[in-house]
């Protein structure tokens, strides 16, 4: 018994080894295509947008790969690569996690899953390895404590304030949307049922308390902006550049919405391998560490150790106790699109 339960075990130590060997032989496969192309070309991924720069010279400097961007929104990534077809010059680019789906419904996307794919959460990819969030962004508060002495912790602190509340253009803005939606969640909805949330920005109004300011880093600087509601890598970013000392970010306690941007490989990239190349290193430890430089949650959060100095530009994990991904994309983009409408009957009704 005991000689088949050690050949049993030999056999899947044999098993587990061949399989490391392999996937360490297809990253050098893919590594020595990646040279061979020697150029990656992407859309939407600047080098002062979480950081990329940084994991732009890490490919240069380690596997020779020439690169350039466009910057262009999500929307205007997928048509590109629609359009061109063979002519591509894009080979990858950075999307709202919306429009990863959308993405792969319009076959303009090829898959490649990275050796940390087990770590990336199930809400967080698509299943052949098509997108994948590489960081994510929770609405989170921006506190100016030069002007709110009791700082709020929670959206039902938020609602008992004496503070103006600004959360932007509900009509234009993803950040104000997403905020809307944040304090639905908070208030027992989801993407489906966004009412709690317009009832809680109605409430706001109807004190007088809601700020028509668009929370950005010149309002915030200016002091118009007592308390903001924005994307977390946002108010972070804000904080730093104006006065750490000045202004506090912070997830709220009872509840939020988790989203973030994933890269797509362009079906028809002129280099695919240095595409798959970049992923692969951007989901690697040193690439998730680029974008949390970048003030960006990365998505392996939870494995990673950072250095002291890149963890203390983030929030705690244990601030997402409390945040929930959308998980029916289809109800989301269908309550986002009334969601404006909704917002002047519900919301901006009560300030007149």
């Amino acid at each position: 018994m005991k000689q088949l339960l050690l050949a049993s075990l030999m056999g899947s130590a044999i098993a587990l080894a061949s399989h490391a060997m392999a996937a360490e032989t297809d990253l050098t496969a893919l590594e020595q295509a990646a040279r061979k192309e020697g150029a990656v070309n992407s859309v939407g991924m600047p080098d002062s947008w979480a950081n990329w720069k940084d994991t732009w010279q890490d490919l240069a400097d380690k596997y020779g790969l020439k690169h350039m961007d466009t910057d262009m929104s999500s929307a205007q990534e997928i048509a590109k690569f629609a359009a061109e077809k063979d002519n591509a010059t894009a080979d990858i680019g950075d999307v709202g996690a919306a429009f990863g789906p959308i993405a792969v419904q319009q076959g303009v996307t090829q898959p490649y899953k990275p050796s940390t794919w087990d770590q990336v959460p199930e809400w967080a990819k698509d299943k052949d390895g098509h997108w994948a969030l590489a960081y994510t962004g929770s609405i989170a508060f921006i506190v100016n404590k030069q002007l709110v002495k009791d700082v709020p912790k929670s959206w039902a602190d938020l609602k008992t304030g004496k503070y103006r509340v600004a959360i932007g253009d509900v009509s234009a803005a993803a950040q104000a949307v997403n905020g809307v939606l944040a304090a639905a969640i908070a208030n027992g909805g989801d993407e489906k049922n966004i009412q709690p949330g317009l009832d809680f920005f109605a409430e706001i109004a109807e004190q007088g308390r809601l700020s028509l300011a668009n929370p950005t880093i010149q309002t915030l600087e200016k002091g118009e902006v007592e308390v903001g509601i924005v994307w977390d890598f946002n108010g972070l970013s804000y904080r730093d550049q104006i006065d750490p000392n000045r202004f506090e970010v912070l997830i709220p306690s009872d509840g939020s919405v988790i989203s973030g941007y994933t890269t797509i490989i362009n079906k028809y990239a002129k280099n695919p391998n240095a595409a798959k190349l970049a992923r692969e290193y951007i989901f690697s430890d040193a690439g998730q560490i680029n974008l949390a430089k970048g003030n960006a949650r990365p998505i392996r959060a939870e494995h990673l150790t950072l250095p002291a100095e890149v963890q203390a530009k983030l929030l705690p994990n244990e601030q997402y106790a409390k945040v929930k991904p959308i998980k029916d994309a289809a109800a989301w983009e269908a309550t986002s699109k009334a969601l404006p409408q909704q917002w002047q009957e519900n919301v901006i009704i009560n300030m007149e």
